[in-house]
């Protein structure tokens, strides 16, 4: 039997939690807020607050099963709670969603890019963005923890920057031509504007922002001492998600009536030019810039990787599975880019609505996920070989709730009809994936 190749354990504790953050912190924050402010107003921060809480149970039962079943990454920890059918669907899902993240990602790269290059086709930026990113996921993966690591860090350094000169505004510690920015939490038609369904409307792009946290599961089996660090890198990482984006939405709601939020330019830049900061605009531009890179950089992570423990698992082809002598799934990766730069094509050539209709698929699929995460945790904690150290608290009724909050949320986006192009293609995804897992199913069973 040919044995199986392995990736390398470079990655440290602070990649692990940067390349967590990256993807959670891209186009989701900067830009998609907007989106949430325009269909929930002020409320948006209870939305915020609510996608965090279960972000924080989901992130929890993924740690107490990392635990017990060391170096085993999500899509694994699926297959052994559910059978490789399950894990098989739940693995091409994956892959598609963070393929079209990625690709809209990159999209996004080339756009801002234009803004110093504003005579070069668009195509071309995407490209050369393209050939970037994937040139540092050929690298050796400490390396590319390290590059990434830098890559999130301005982001959050901005973030950071962002709150500290927002406080500094809405308490009157810097002057500003807003008078009485408190009174924007309530004026303008009250907090809750669209009423509670515009709040609920808007989880969508919450989940979606949040989406990424379970790349720490995807990285458990390239991290160092994954045992010990992971239960204290995923707290981390919520608590900084949650404060990184709550935060910032607070300020924003605060400095700017949430009806007047451009959606064509980020909030962020809205404010930063409130500041009258010389070249804010520069400066936020090449923010937005790496910020959507990295968000590039992790989603190719993501995918390579998945197809390697697909390949491994017999879920996906055998030869995806091949690693260079550093440890790198370079077939994964070459796959990947062939179908980002036929994607990067296509979304080009297609209507801007189109793609936006589209992005409605990542918080369909990261929905699922989380709930595969949490039913996991509930199945396997039956039959833990051993006590874990670190557990969700009041297990299993936290893990239940959470499952139940997603799965209703799920429904209502369904029948939601302002998501009707979004749903269509979700669900047609997930009939072909369910048929071919049929099919997969079958394969097995003649070979066993």
């Amino acid at each position: 039997m040919e044995q199986e190749q392995k990736l390398k354990k470079g990655l440290l504790p602070r990649h692990v939690q940067f390349i967590a953050l990256a993807g959670m912190i891209g186009t989701g924050i900067f830009k998609g807020s907007s989106d949430t402010l325009s269909l929930a107003g002020p409320s948006v921060i209870f939305a915020y607050l609510m996608g965090g809480l279960l972000l924080f149970i989901v992130m929890a039962a993924l740690a107490e099963m990392a635990i017990v079943y060391p170096n085993i990454n999500v899509q694994n920890l699926i297959s052994k709670a559910f059978g490789t059918q399950v894990s098989f669907i739940v693995g091409w899902l994956y892959w598609i969603n963070w393929l079209i993240v990625t690709i809209v990602e990159l999209l996004a790269a080339g756009s801002f890019l234009q803004f110093w290059f504003n005579g070069a086709p668009l195509w071309l930026l995407t490209l050369i963005c393209t050939i970037f990113i994937i040139g540092i996921n050929l690298i050796q993966v400490k390396y590319y923890g390290e590059f990434e690591f830098y890559f999130a860090g301005i982001k959050i350094i901005t973030l950071t920057v962002f709150i500290i000169l927002g406080l500094c505004i809405l308490f009157g510690i810097i002057p500003s031509p807003i008078h009485e920015p408190f009174s924007n939490y309530t004026a303008h038609g009250g907090f809750f504007p669209n009423g509670a369904g515009g709040m609920l409307s808007a989880f969508l792009v919450v989940t979606f922002s949040y989406g990424g946290a379970e790349l720490i599961g995807v990285a458990v089996t390239e991290t160092k001492d994954a045992k010990k660090v992971l239960p204290k890198v995923i707290k981390g990482t919520v608590i900084r998600v949650i404060l990184f984006y709550i935060l910032p939405i607070f300020i924003i709601c605060g400095l700017i009536p949430w009806d007047k939020v451009s959606g064509q330019d980020s909030p962020f830049v809205q404010v930063f030019t409130i500041t009258g900061l010389p070249g804010a605009a520069q400066i936020m531009n090449f923010v937005l810039l790496t910020a959507v890179l990295s968000a590039a950089n992790s989603g190719i992570f993501a995918t390579s990787r998945t197809l390697y423990s697909m390949a491994n698992n017999a879920e996906a082809p055998k030869k995806l599975a091949k690693v260079t002598k550093l440890g790198i799934p370079v077939n994964g990766i070459l796959l990947t880019a062939v179908c980002l730069t036929i994607g990067v094509f296509l979304a080009y050539k297609t209507p801007g609505e189109v793609i936006s209709y589209l992005m409605t698929i990542p918080g369909f699929t990261i929905i699922l996920l989380w709930i595969s995460i949490c039913l996991a945790q509930l199945k396997l904690r039956k039959n833990y070989s051993e006590e874990p150290f670190f557990k969700v608290k009041w297990a299993p009724y936290t893990t239940i709730a959470a499952s139940l909050a997603l799965f209703i949320i799920f429904i209502s986006f369904v029948f939601n009809k302002d998501n009707l192009i979004g749903t269509t293609v979700c669900l047609i995804i997930l009939a072909v994936l369910i048929s071919f897992s049929f099919l997969y199913r079958k394969k097995n069973n003649s070979l066993s």
